[in-house]
Order: structure tokens, then sequence, then C-alpha cells
């Protein structure tokens, strides 16, 4: 379970950092798989930057785990409120290989383009497994602008939600400073869906890894246009502590 300053941190910034989640032995052998997939399907000599493969969860049992085997999906679940998220079907192995001076200049918002049925691919929250050390910044971390999720909810109550589809994943909100997620592997991030964010830089000697699950609270997409509105829509028990009068995200 989440501590109360926690779900404040969420509510505030729309991430958190929780430290050494998914025990060793699990992220050794998500490891060994990666080691594995990169080994038969390697990125060309000369790319940098980010390198993503993406596969189904079931084919993949050793990046699953992450979740499946650790407190991952139930510190999740702490957001949200008990049985009310569906396990991801998808896996994001994500590389970041250097020397890439990258700095954005701002960030993003999944789900664009759309699902094939016009839908766009909104969800719930993104849960991220860092699969290297990135204690410093610059190493190819991740990127976020916090408190953006209320501020894209506030542009989407005013110009109504399918001025996603005309933003193409990034609305023209004014933007905060940004934050570099540092951590170490093992570390669990969890982010609002509406959170802007976006891969940065790597200027260390190693390849940055880790492994993201897009993760949808049951019934999600029938409701899609009120929660991109209404941020604390799928988040049960960020709703309650914030009480009525600060619920809605206004």
């Amino acid at each position: 379970m989440l501590a109360r300053g926690q779900l404040d941190e969420f509510a505030e910034h729309g991430f958190l950092v929780l430290p050494q989640v998914v025990p060793a032995e699990v992220v050794a052998a998500a490891s060994r798989a990666i080691d594995r997939l990169v080994g038969h399907d390697p990125p060309g000599p000369q790319v940098r930057g980010p390198y993503n493969y993406f596969l189904q969860a079931g084919q993949a049992p050793a990046l699953a785990a992450l979740l499946a085997r650790s407190p991952a999906f139930g510190l999740a679940e702490s957001l949200t409120g008990p049985a009310t998220l569906e396990a991801p079907w998808q896996v994001q192995v994500a590389l970041n290989i250097p020397p890439f001076s990258h700095r954005p200049g701002m960030g993003h918002i999944d789900g664009f383009p759309p699902e094939p049925d016009g839908r766009p691919g909104t969800f719930t929250m993104l849960a991220g497994v860092l699969m290297s050390d990135q204690r410093e910044q610059d190493a190819g971390n991740l990127w976020v602008w916090p408190g953006t999720h209320l501020t894209h909810a506030q542009y989407f109550r005013t110009h109504g939600p399918d001025a996603f589809l005309t933003a193409g994943g990034y609305p023209p909100i004014q933007l905060p400073e940004p934050e570099q997620v540092t951590g170490r592997a093992g570390d669990l991030v969890l982010a609002h869906y509406l959170l802007s964010h976006n891969i940065g830089g790597n200027t260390s000697p190693a390849i940055r890894r880790a492994v993201y699950f897009r993760i949808k609270r049951s019934g999600h997409d029938a409701r899609w246009r009120e929660f991109v509105q209404n941020p604390w829509l799928d988040y049960d028990t960020v709703r309650d502590r914030l009480g009525p009068d600060r619920a809605d995200g206004e």
C-alpha cells in the first residue's frame, strides 16, 4: 500500500518513483530475456538514442513477471482501488543507446495516432521498471513535466476531448520545468496517463534499459472522453484522498 504522502505526491506531480520494488531475481531474469531479444534482433550499428521492442505480454513471461511476480501491480492498484486494473497485454522494452546528446524541448502524451476504431489510445497509467541504473541525469532518463496531468485535463475541459486528435499528442499547454527520473534497476515508476513525458539524451557510457506497461482500468475505453477531462475518474484512492472539492481535477 502507498502512504498518504505518496498519494499526495502523485496527485500533485502525476508520478511516483518507488525504489527497489521488483525483486533482484525477477530483474535478473528479465535482463536475460532482454539480452536474448537484442541478440536475436539487434539495433543497427549506427543507431543512437531510442530503440524499442513491443511484445505481447503472454509471449514474454520473464518481462511480464516484472509486474506479476512483484508488488508492482498491487502498488498501481493502490492508486486506483482493489481489483480495478486489467493486466496489460503488451510490453515495451525501451533502450536509449549512447552517445545521444538530445534534450527534449517539450513532452507529449501517448495515444496518437488513434486506434483503428478512431479512439485515441488512452489508458490509465504508465508503469515502468528501470532495468539499468540511471542514478545521474542525462543517462537516457525518462523526462517528465510535473503537474501537467492536471493542465492537460483543464485543456480538454476547455476545448473538448476530441481536441486530443487535433493536438496529435502535443496539446498546446504551458509547460513547467521538466524533471529527469533517476533511480536504480528494480525501481518502479508509476505515471498518470495525462502526464507530459519524453525521452532524454544519453551521454553516459551505458545503454539505458527500461520496461514499460500501459495499464487500463476496467471499462476505461468506453469513458475515455470523460477521463481526459477528469484525471481522477479511474483513480478511486486518489479521488477519495483529495475529497469532493478537488476530485474533478479543477
